[in-house]
């Protein structure tokens, strides 16, 4: 039974080892950035918590809108590198960088001229829409810096260049600290900022952050070979490909990160209490699931690498494989939130009420934790690079826009249930996502394996 479930081959599990290990480390460092903003200015209060958290949302569906693009890219270029190439991978990483660079400029203006408009969706009470707003007029820069970083990771770890990324990250997490320290608290005779200072030394560091990628891809990188004159070369027929697989790529993530925007929305209009509590629990979800995180871009990398040389039953030996990874990792890490949650509830200068909403929310997490993991192995890793996109695209908007989003309106503004309930249906497409997604891995429909020739994209079944 287990010769069926797991590969048996100690180099496959070295491989997935050295690429998945960069990402955690990488993932780890971007969730103690935010923990560090979050414990910080914790100090402050509730107003000024809730304030950067939802601004925060915003920020990160601009990012999950990143991620799309640079995933959709991703799925081109983890097997046109299997392919052998590099020409093709060299232009599908120009045209994402036009179509990244484009959306950040929107983005960027619409939190620099308009912030106020952004925060009332996402909160009523006007004391934490103020300190949002100031929190985006001073971090609007870090849209276009963000549109440089998050997509092109995402590109080089197709081509299993995992450590500069990571390299990137310990600097700019270095620098966060110090400067968040510096700003927040107003030390080394500088004025005590708070929240504007949380949001300056975000900027701050992420300008570092792209500076170290830039450089690299543009001068230092050799897999690639991009150069600034590629930037302004023709690409047209990468286009079509791009078009095909990336865009489903880019609606779905976007998507569904306006779900999980919706999510917040539902959140944020339960109370500062509520978001409190969210915000605190969430960080170490997030810690607890970045093992899964790692393993899902492996995932994703080796078995479309596996699919450009034309290999499709050792694809699905792979995915297989990484589907039972990924339940292992799931248990873990519903065990380390059970574990880790009440010291750092505890931890907290927060009101009993907001501690009681953070401990229901840990136990409804502990569950949903495993269908988390689950299925962002094969809609994010496994499935996404082996071409299935659209397919994916229905499964993410329709999940959680028809029943995620409106059982968890009803369970918190019509029904009233607990915070427990309220968690549960606002992530019940987890469950139906695993269920779903696994019957397709089963079915072997999601591979579309192609090989590069002439810059198109050629079915290799």
């Amino acid at each position: 039974m287990l010769n069926k479930l797991f590969v048996r081959d100690k180099g496959f599990y070295k491989t997935v080892l050295i690429m998945a290990l960069p990402v955690v480390l990488q993932n780890l460092i971007t969730i103690a950035v935010n923990m560090l903003d979050t414990i910080m200015l914790g100090a402050y209060g509730e107003i000024q918590l809730s304030g950067s958290s939802l601004a925060n949302e915003f920020i990160s569906l601009y990012q999950i809108l990143c991620l799309g693009i640079g995933g959709g890219a991703a799925v081109l270029t983890s097997q046109y590198w299997g392919a052998g190439d590099v020409q093709a991978v060299r232009r599908v990483v120009t045209l994402m960088l036009r179509v990244s660079l484009s959306v950040a400029l929107v983005f960027g203006a619409v939190t620099l001229f308009a912030p106020e408009a952004v925060m009332s969706i996402y909160a009523s009470e006007p004391e934490v829409i103020e300190a949002g707003a100031l929190y985006f007029r001073i971090s609007s820069p870090t849209f276009l810096l963000t549109g440089i970083i998050v997509p092109v990771t995402v590109v080089l770890r197709s081509v299993r260049q995992v450590r500069l990324p990571l390299v990137a990250s310990i600097i700019s997490f270095g620098s966060n600290l110090v400067l968040n320290y510096i700003l927040i608290f107003g030390k080394l005779g500088l004025p005590e900022m708070q929240i504007a200072g949380a949001a300056l030394a975000t900027v701050l560091a992420r300008v570092i952050e792209a500076a170290i990628i830039l450089v690299y891809l543009m001068v230092l990188d050799k897999r690639i070979g991009l150069r600034v004159k590629h930037l302004f070369g023709k690409c047209r027929d990468m286009l079509r490909p791009y078009l095909r697989y990336s865009v489903p790529v880019i609606v779905s993530d976007f998507l569904l990160g306006l779900g999980n925007t919706a999510v917040s929305i539902v959140i944020g209009h339960l109370g500062a209490s509520f978001v409190s509590a969210n915000a605190i629990v969430s960080q170490t979800v997030r810690l607890s699931t970045v093992a899964n995180q790692g393993i899902s871009n492996a995932g994703g990398v080796m078995t479309g690498n596996t699919l450009g040389q034309g290999d499709r039953d050792k694809a699905y030996r792979q995915g297989v494989t990484f589907l039972m990874l990924s339940v292992l990792m799931g248990l873990l890490a519903a065990v380390i939130i059970l574990v880790v949650c009440p010291p750092v509830i505890n931890a907290y200068n927060i009101t009993q009420e907001t501690k009681d909403i953070a401990f229901q929310l840990m136990y409804a997490i502990s569950i949903m934790v495993v269908f988390q993991a689950t299925q962002s192995m094969l809609t994010k890793g496994v499935l996404r690079n082996g071409g299935d996109t659209r397919f994916l695209m229905v499964a993410d908007i329709a999940f959680m826009w028809l029943v995620s989003i409106p059982l968890g309106y009803f369970a918190g503004y019509v029904w009233f249930l607990s915070p427990f309930w309220i968690y549960v249906f606002l992530k019940i497409d987890y469950i139906i996502k695993t269920v779903w997604c696994t019957i397709r891995l089963k079915n072997k429909t999601w591979m579309h394996g192609f090989a590069a020739k002439g810059g198109e994209a050629v079915k290799a079944e």
